[in-house]
């Protein structure tokens, strides 16, 4: 069987266990702390970093993005990038936004601070951080809510990658309850329908020991409260797409 080494709150492990799910593809999970650079880990994967899929008596990849895109070679049904070539290119693209853009902005000042420096043993949280990751959380939700008022999935009128990369950050974001829901209902009904979705049952059932979730967070129906979208930030989101940040391995 194929074995993923991963670690429970990264969401590009996240990413890859929901296309697994997907695909309908059986794995396993060995935890992997890449701060300890075991020697069987290195051999594996020299960089060193998560996830990493191994399949049995078979290749060794590294990296979410190559990931995604092996398994959609292996398993092209159902698929995860469907469309023609600009379909497929909208839904790369906003697969960069979240795990780059978002992941700076976001994922790492408010889960890299506030959970996983603590878990890592990496010292104490920067306060600056967490300010800068909640206010610029706003502009991000109130992008996908831009995205949903014209699309079906955030990609296009199919589910995807896409969806599938930003739900990833969000879950992880939702476990240590800092995601703004009742500011922002249409990524709100967004986000219910992707936790609806069966590949997300596992993600849902994580809890790390220690560190139990929110109550909401494994609940499917989690917040009726309806608010108004800050429709400010609409048209700052637009010029930021122009800016997005250069790309980095993960």
């Amino acid at each position: 069987m194929r074995t993923l080494y991963h670690l429970w709150l990264s969401p590009f492990c996240r990413k890859v266990r929901i296309a697994l799910a997907e695909k309908k593809l059986d794995f396993e999970l060995k935890s992997e702390n890449p701060n300890e650079r075991r020697a069987e880990f290195l051999a594996l994967n020299p960089a060193c970093d998560i996830p990493v899929l191994v399949e049995d008596g078979g290749p060794v990849i590294a990296n979410s993005g190559a990931i995604g895109e092996y398994l959609e070679e292996i398993c092209p049904d159902p698929p995860l990038y469907p469309g023609g070539p600009s379909e497929r290119a909208e839904i790369r693209r906003l697969i960069a936004w979240f795990d780059i853009k978002f992941n700076v902005e976001v994922t790492e000042n408010l889960v890299g601070e506030k959970l996983m420096k603590r878990l890592m043993r990496k010292g104490a949280p920067d306060s600056r951080a967490i300010r800068a990751g909640r206010e610029n959380f706003h502009i991000h939700m109130d992008y996908i809510a831009w995205l949903t008022e014209r699309r079906n999935w955030l990609g296009g009128d199919d589910f995807s990658m896409a969806d599938i990369a930003a739900g990833a950050h969000l879950s992880c974001l939702d476990y240590i309850n800092d995601v703004p829901w009742a500011d922002h209902e249409p990524a709100r009904e967004w986000y219910a329908r992707l936790k609806s979705r069966p590949s997300f049952r596992a993600i849902l059932a994580d809890h790390i020991p220690g560190e139990p979730p929110p109550k909401h967070y494994a609940d499917l129906d989690f917040s009726r409260r309806r608010t108004g979208v800050g429709k400010n930030n609409l048209q700052a989101i637009r010029s930021t797409e122009s800016r997005m940040m250069p790309a980095v391995r993960r």
